[in-house]
């Protein structure tokens, strides 16, 4: 039965939407909130918290499409990209999940039916797997499902140890685990290899399309497995690999969605085999890269920025490789966005920005490649019979070139050698990796707080509550009382607290009980969907359960939600001055200031910053009011409120409005007027990395202090340069700096005067050394280029000379310059000179064998080395 891709991806998600499913968005490829991935790499990493007991949802079922890049940390798949069937960096994982609801059975049979009954599979071509010890899995796929025993194979422990199986999944180290049942579809007898198990299970006959993951085990850090008390269900369906199947090809780069992009890639250069390999890469790696962008990774020197640089040089070079003469990656983004833009709307609304972040980065790259790619030639035809790269030539192209050795390995590849990795990791090591990897495993989950209650926000609408104590965690474990000077975490059932979200700062403030007990919240944070509110104890005792007065300190809160407030005022002034294409890319709210992060590719001008600070000042004093409300995320969108697609929303959100001037997703706090801001200045606009640029600025009290300091050194330097009120300062300062320039000039012709005055005299202390005459002199508080002119001085009254000038900075450097008459050079160059009487200063120098200069270290060595000259020339002449 022959399905589209957009097809194949509707069916899936209302076939478990009918069968009691929540559809749930995918989550940005920039992981919510877990250091431990690097990108997304599969459809559970959303639920991860649900998974590890640290978060509820409204629902025990859910399905999504989730989109997913393996391309980088412990999960990398970019080497195999276009060399093989099945590799992506980036892949939709169709998944359905159960949350302590449904196990084993529903799991089973849910799968069984879609494939079967929707997707219309051949029963006869389907086969599983089960774990070897799964006697539950194996009796329900034979005695409910009717599969054939011949058709279902047992994996035992193939990977070394107990539970090291390919058919047994854990998270990690630590953490909720359990056996896998996969599910695989049989191409039949005319393709090449076995069924899984077997020995020749790598071949293509016989390809895994689901997994189910039944986790009934967590993990422990001694290695043990203990039984969770609601087993749960994860399961997963790669999108690229069902369409090939259900549309009669071998290859997923033969489906619908990949055949359009490779035409596109052809039409623009100008391919006409439409399988080559390269066409592949390209329209892989396109996918890849935009999403990336559109969920706020752009390229940069480390990280997952500089993953995304590796993958776009990666395309480059392949569309080098089919002729590409021009820039020509960012021209496949509108094909990419009219296949895949009605799933994914963010590639709609990011399609400038990654139309432009990819055409600069290509020209960036394409001012190197060239010049590496004949460095690599070179260094090719010196290796004779050998077929490895050496690892240092492999570094130099990484370090000069922008090559990653991966990319060196690609283009080396199909000329038969490989790279030495050990001698370019080795390279690597004597410097600063440029890609620090942000993964970071081995983290023991059981160890982190576990709070699987919600905590009510009650702040919007009051700063106090009346709360009861629900947890209470000391140096990592939870106990039932804590006392006076005692820090600790205490977890409340409702709070006014607003918990770090969003860019903002958590808030300050006291917990009570009556006069006896006084906790004061340094800091509130979240774990989960519950409210941590961390400090210490000033005085009494707290216990769990105990009931509480929890109360905001309302000035930190106002002025933090006045520079929350200013964030969206200046988002909307942005894109009003500068243009739509500038799109939010992280904040940082506090009560003295606020940072605000967007894309854009150049610093803002002088007339640009004005206008936009001019336009959110305009709000401020129109005096807008400041609304909420809360709808469902689609009528959110519909409303034209801008979201922020790397950020993690609920169905139902909080929509904020500042009169017609902004709309936006926001949990935040704000004012209730604009004009409550008072005012705003914009401090500064610089980049932060390649696309990326942060505003400063202040609103409130903070922006008031700010001006009144400014007034004040105003002030002052109006009264320094005795300028009335109505003189322009700027007009003062630049006259006093032409007059400045002017005096430094005049100064210049004087000191060049004295120094020619003071260099004459040196030629009557000439000394004679074998009839050669030797100056050798020091000279204080010159500096290099007064050496010079001495010595172009002496050199104009002197036909044959060896001339040895030193002196010593202010700040104790030492200088030395040397010259040396042509009719002298054969027996003695200045060079030669310089470098043996710079030892005796602890330094180096070198020059033309007529003139050469030095620099040291150790003035106190001068002398030393000015009276070794006459010894060095008696030697040599």
């Amino acid at each position: 039965m022959y399905m589209t891709t957009d097809q194949i991806r509707d069916a899936y998600l209302k076939f478990f939407e009918e069968h009691g499913h929540t559809i749930v968005r995918s989550s940005s490829l920039v992981p919510y909130n877990d250091p431990t991935l690097l990108f997304t790499n599969a459809g559970m990493n959303q639920f991860k918290d649900i998974y590890l007991g640290k978060e509820k949802r409204d629902y025990v079922r859910a399905t999504t499409a989730q989109k997913c890049v393996r391309a980088g940390g412990k999960q990398n798949d970019l080497d195999n990209v276009g060399y093989t069937a099945r590799h992506h960096t980036f892949f939709e994982m169709l998944g359905n999940f159960s949350f302590g609801d449904y196990f084993k059975k529903e799991a089973i049979t849910f799968a069984w039916t879609l494939l079967t009954e929707v997707y219309k599979l051949p029963k006869e071509s389907l086969m599983v797997t089960v774990y070897d010890k799964d006697d539950e899995a194996y009796n329900i796929w034979k005695d409910i499902v009717g599969i054939p025993e011949n058709k279902i194979v047992r994996i035992g422990d193939n990977k070394g140890g107990l539970y090291e199986s390919d058919n047994f999944w854990q998270m990690g180290d630590t953490g909720p685990c359990g056996p896998c049942s996969e599910i695989f579809y049989d191409h039949g007898e005319d393709v090449q290899g076995g069924p899984p198990g077997s020995p020749d299970e790598d071949g293509d006959r016989f390809i895994e399309i689901w997994n189910i993951v039944f986790m009934q085990y967590n993990r422990k850090i001694d290695g043990t497995f203990e039984k969770l008390a609601k087993p749960m269900i994860d399961n997963g369906l790669g999108l690229e690999r069902i369409a090939a199947v259900l549309q009669g090809v071998h290859s997923n780069y033969e489906i619908d969605l990949f055949v359009e992009l490779e035409k596109t890639v052809a039409s623009i250069l100008g391919v006409s085999d439409l399988n080559d390999k390269s066409l592949r890469v390209i329209a892989d790696h396109i996918r890849s890269c935009s999403f990336l962008i559109a969920d706020g990774v752009l390229p940069s020197n480390e990280g997952r920025g500089y993953v995304l640089r590796r993958i776009i040089r990666r395309a480059v070079r392949h569309g080098r490789l089919l002729g590409a003469k021009e820039v020509f990656f960012y021209k496949i983004v509108s094909k990419l966005v009219e296949l895949m833009g009605k799933a994914y709307p963010e590639l709609v609304a990011q399609q400038a920005l990654i139309e432009r972040t990819l055409k600069k980065e290509e020209e960036q790259f394409l001012n190197t490649l060239d010049r590496g790619l004949a460095l690599l030639e070179n260094e090719l035809t010196k290796l004779g019979d050998s077929k490895t790269v050496p690892g240092d030539v492999a570094f130099k192209l990484y370090d000069t070139y922008g090559f990653p050795a991966d990319l060196t390995n690609d283009v080396v590849r199909d000329r038969g050698y490989v790279v030495d990795m050990e001698g370019f990791d080795k390279c690597m090591a004597e410097q600063k990796a440029r890609a620090k990897s942000a993964s970071t495993f081995g983290i023991d989950y059981n160890k982190e707080l576990k709070i699987t209650e919600n905590t009510v926000f009650t702040g919007y609408d009051g700063l106090e509550s009346e709360s009861k104590i629900t947890h209470i965690f000391k140096d990592g474990q939870e106990v039932d009382s804590i006392s006076t000077d005692e820090n600790a975490v205490i977890v409340l059932d409702k709070t006014p607290f607003y918990g770090e979200m969003g860019g903002q700062v958590g808030d300050k403030g006291i917990i009570t009980i009556g006069d006896n007990a006084r906790f004061i919240v340094e800091d509130t944070k979240h774990v989960a969907k519950a409210t941590i509110h961390i400090g210490r104890v000033d005085i009494g005792q707290f216990d769990k359960n105990a009931t509480v007065q929890a109360k905001v300190d309302a000035v930190n809160r106002a002025d933090i939600a006045r520079h929350h407030s200013a964030t969206h005022l200046l988002d909307s002034a942005l894109r009003i001055v500068v243009g739509e294409s500038v799109a939010q890319k992280g904040s940082y709210v506090a009560n003295d200031r606020l940072r605000f992060d967007y894309s854009h590719s150049k610093p803002l001008t002088l007339a640009e910053r004005k206008a936009v600070a001019d336009l959110v000042n305009e709000q401020i004093q129109a005096n807008l009011p400041v609304k909420t409300e809360c709808m469902d995320l689609d009528s959110a969108k519909k409303s034209g409120a801008i979201a922020l697609f790397d950020e993690k929303y609920e169905e139902n959100v909080r929509v904020v409005s500042m009169g017609d001037f902004s709309k936006e997703l926001c949990g935040g706090t704000h004012t209730a007027m604009t004009g409550d801001l008072g005012a705003f200045v914009l401090l500064s606009d610089e980049s932060i990395a390649s696309g990326i640029r942060r505003i400063e600025a202040l609103v409130g009290k903070s922006a008031v202090e700010y001006l009144d300091e400014v007034f004040a050194e105003v002030g002052a330097a109006r009264s320094l340069l005795k300028v009335g009120g109505s003189s322009n300062i700027a007009d003062k300062v630049e006259q006093m700096l032409e007059h400045a320039k002017s005096l430094e000039k005049e100064n210049e012709i004087l000191k060049e005067k004295i120094v020619a005055l003071e260099s004459a005299s040196l030629v009557e202390k000439a000394r004679d050394v074998k009839g050669v005459p030797v100056i050798c002199s020091k000279i204080d508080n010159y500096g290099a280029k007064e050496l010079r002119i001495a010595i172009d001085n002496l050199k104009c009254r002197m036909q044959t000379y060896i001339i040895v000038l030193g002196s010593v900075s202010e700040d104790g450097k030492v200088s030395l310059i040397a010259a040396v008459s042509k009719d002298l050079i054969s027996k003695i160059k200045a060079g030669d000179l310089i470098k043996e009487v710079a030892t005796y200063v602890g330094g180096k120098g070198g020059g033309r064998p007529d003139m050469a200069q030095a620099g040291g270290t150790n003035p106190e060595g001068l002398d030393k080395a000015l009276s070794s000259v006459e010894h060095i020339v008696s030697e040599r002449v």
